[in-house]
């Protein structure tokens, strides 16, 4: 007998998330030369991360924008990331145990995505990414649910691994439809890595997830774990496979 599964992997990223408060911390901005990067869209999105986040003025973090067609209408789209490490580290020197803080990688609610529609000209409320801020996250971009338009990928740090969510715009905002581990084990004997491939869907249009078997090549004792980029070789080798079920809105797998 079948049986179809959720299959969901970090809700235990949000139990490591601390309540904050405004402290002063680090800002740069990133765009491109395209339309939704002018200064207009930069502007706006720290005026709306700073209302939604309550950062004060004097605050510094760090944002960046991605644009990309994410919907399929004829107006460009962005992705837009916010990263409070200074804020986390401020944070972590108030607490009991700052040191112990700083092994985990400074974990909590430090790292979002904001979602800036094109054609409404309205940026989301923010969406938490649970992971360490030492690193940024990582946008990229994939035609999953769509030829017409681009799902949204969002790579982060939890200690030695990095993760994958991904997110589907569904009727204006972005729907996190999957998670997977895409390595582990900088500075560990053990070590996985995964890649990923599209393969059409099972059940409707959107293409199904197939989680292929990688190899991540020891690099020997690294210092910075976080802004390390491991040497990953994909394979052949297909371990799982993932399709989209519409009446719960994720991927599942079968049993």
């Amino acid at each position: 007998m079948r049986t179809i599964i959720p299959f969901l992997l970090a809700s235990f990223l949000f139990a490591c998330g601390e309540s904050t408060e405004n402290t002063e911390m680090t800002q740069s901005t990133r765009s491109t030369d395209k339309e939704t990067t002018s200064e207009d869209l930069e502007t706006k999105a720290k005026r709306h991360a700073e209302a939604r986040l309550g950062i004060s003025p004097t605050e510094k973090y760090t944002l960046e924008i991605y644009p990309e067609n994410l919907d399929g209408d004829e107006k460009p789209d962005a992705i837009i990331t916010l990263n409070r490490l200074e804020f986390a580290k401020n944070e972590a020197a108030k607490s009991k145990n700052p040191v112990k803080h700083a092994e985990l990688g400074f974990m909590g609610n430090y790292n979002y995505i904001f979602y800036y529609d094109g054609g409404l000209d309205k940026i989301s409320p923010e969406i938490l990414v649970p992971s360490s801020p030492n690193a940024t996250l990582k946008v990229t971009f994939e035609h999953i649910a769509s030829e017409k338009f681009k799902d949204i990928l969002i790579d982060y740090r939890v200690l030695n691994a990095s993760f994958r969510n991904f997110y589907t715009v569904i009727e204006h905002t972005p729907r996190h439809v999957f998670q997977w581990k895409v390595f582990d084990g900088i500075n560990k004997t053990e070590k996985e890595a995964y890649h990923f491939s599209y393969t059409e869907g099972t059940l409707g249009p959107q293409k199904d997830i197939l989680v292929m078997k990688a190899t991540m090549k020891d690099p020997g004792k690294v210092a910075d774990i976080y802004s390390f980029e491991p040497e990953i070789t994909p394979t052949s080798e297909q371990l799982y496979r993932f399709f989209y079920y519409p009446r719960e809105g994720k991927y599942m797998s079968k049993k």
